[in-house]
């Protein structure tokens, strides 16, 4: 029995000295090669929305002594056009990949088994529709609190009584979790108030889809689910085709900020993209910087912006990330 003890402690001291001497030699190793590499896919990288994103990226890098790279992409990505993205980044020495998952069916299959090569880290939203069924990490804002945020100060603006109100909804897509979430949070904000949604339209709004709005029924509000829609229904109300309606709506591009302030829309729910950038590419450092780390789920906040607190000192610091 005695011998029994002596033998269990004795591979336990083994074992113990053995994961002390794996770590010392993967840190020699970390101290002796190049910095780590992280690779960064997003849709539509060169678009303007995402300069918030970009800089918190940077930053990050700066700070964690990281070599970043943002991939070159054009439009919506599929998922198997991320996978020969990803694929690509992997094979050229990426260590680790952030990526902001497309709305297909068959990505969180996809990045599971990218993330037996490489940690993954996921921006702005899951690969699933419902969050709790993602089992990768990701850095996003609280999506269903920033629709029911818009429906708050749409009701704030009529002292709750829209019974009766016409309202169209936009979004680039019902696909993803940030668009099934952002619209749920809307809906619920609006329960028992006699609002009547009378349309919704999910579409990239490209440029075949110029007059897509006109043809659809008045409202008397146009609720925009993110950056690409609340600039499609800015446009449309600054050449007076949305019949009057007023714009509400979710985003974080300088465009978005200008139709907020040539009156075109009357309020943005700004989610903090800085801190997606730096905070996904913080915790993938931590993950590379640590081989037992477990890269955990961020939320980051939003901020409620009217044209009359647009250049307060409290918005400043978001307009600054927007412009960078």
């Amino acid at each position: 029995m005695k011998n029994s003890k002596r033998l269990f402690i004795l591979i336990e001291a083994v074992l113990a000295a053995m994961v002390i001497v794996l770590a010392f030699v993967m840190l020699q190793e970390k101290n002796g090669r190049d910095l780590d590499k992280v690779s960064v896919i997003i849709q539509n990288s060169d678009d303007n929305q995402w300069s918030a994103f970009k800089y918190g990226l940077r930053m990050a890098a700066e700070d964690r002594k990281i070599e970043m790279f943002v991939v070159s992409t054009g439009g919506t990505l599929t998922a198997e056009e991320e996978k020969s993205l990803i694929e690509r980044e992997i094979e050229n020495g990426a260590d680790a990949v952030i990526v902001q998952p497309a709305p297909d069916a068959d990505t969180e299959n996809m990045l599971r088994d990218v993330e037996k090569k490489v940690p993954v880290m996921l921006a702005g939203c899951t690969a699933s529709k419902e969050k709790e069924d993602s089992a990768l990490p990701v850095t996003e804002p609280d999506h269903y609190a920033m629709g029911t945020a818009l429906a708050e100060e749409l009701l704030k603006d009529y002292s709750g009584n829209i019974e009766g109100k016409t309202v169209g909804i936009l979004s680039e897509t019902a696909d993803s979790e940030a668009a099934a979430n952002r619209e749920k949070g809307f809906l619920d904000g609006l329960k028992d108030t006699g609002a009547v949604i009378s349309w919704s339209v999910y579409d990239s709004f490209s440029e075949t889809d110029e007059n897509a709005l006109e043809f659809r029924s008045r409202v008397d509000f146009v609720i925009a689910l993110d950056d690409n829609s609340l600039r499609t229904a800015g446009k449309y109300s600054a050449a007076k085709n949305l019949h009057g309606a007023l714009v509400y709506g979710i985003g974080n591009s300088t465009e978005a900020v200008y139709y907020l302030d040539t009156g075109f829309a009357e309020c943005l729910v700004v989610p903090d993209e800085f801190n997606v950038g730096y905070q996904s590419l913080t915790e993938t450092a931590e993950s590379l910087d640590d081989y037992f780390h477990t890269m955990q789920n961020r939320t980051v906040s939003y901020t409620v912006i009217r044209r009359d607190t647009l250049f307060s000192k409290e918005n400043q610091e978001v307009l600054f990330t927007m412009s960078q």
